[in-house]
């Protein structure tokens, strides 16, 4: 299984997020074998946690999955630049390698609004970004994109949306 079809698994459990009314972000960790050990997607509504990010689902999983916390030979595929708290989480698991789609303007911890990284922790992973990030970009644009929909249909204003006007 190459990259591509690794981040297209991500890209699943990102559109399962937003079946579900999260951020559609996604996340898959893959084991030196190229097995899927661990996916996850946001549930941070559902789960009324502020730790209910992708990574730390898909982590917790493969941890299970693997009988260790250590994940060194393990590569992370997930949808969306790490925040801070995803990018120490897979520090502290070991991951040796992360794979993102989208930049993440905000918060992203791989260089867009800081690169946690280049920081003299032990067991950084290698960092790749950029892997689909046309297709990750469009799965949270359509998110929102239709959110701001919902709300303006809540409050009784007009969809504006494909006037040219946004």
């Amino acid at each position: 299984m190459e990259h591509e079809e690794r981040m297209k698994l991500a890209l699943k459990e990102a559109r399962r997020a937003a079946c579900e009314g999260e951020v559609p972000v996604g996340c898959v960790i893959v084991d030196g074998a190229g097995n899927v050990v661990g996916r996850g997607h946001n549930r941070r509504e559902q789960k009324k946690s502020a730790l209910a990010h992708a990574e730390i689902e898909a982590i917790e999983q493969a941890c299970r999955a693997l009988g260790d916390w250590r994940l060194s030979d393990c590569s992370m595929y997930v949808t969306l630049e790490p925040c801070p708290m995803c990018a120490g989480a897979a520090i502290n698991a070991r991951i040796a390698r992360i794979y993102y789609g989208a930049r993440e303007e905000h918060s992203g911890s791989c260089g867009s609004v800081f690169n946690m990284f280049v920081e003299n922790f032990p067991n950084k992973p290698q960092v790749y970004g950029g892997l689909l990030e046309e297709e990750c970009a469009a799965v949270l644009s359509e998110f929102f994109q239709g959110l701001r929909r919902k709300h303006q249909t809540e409050r009784g204003l007009p969809d504006v949306s494909n006037s040219g006007n946004s």
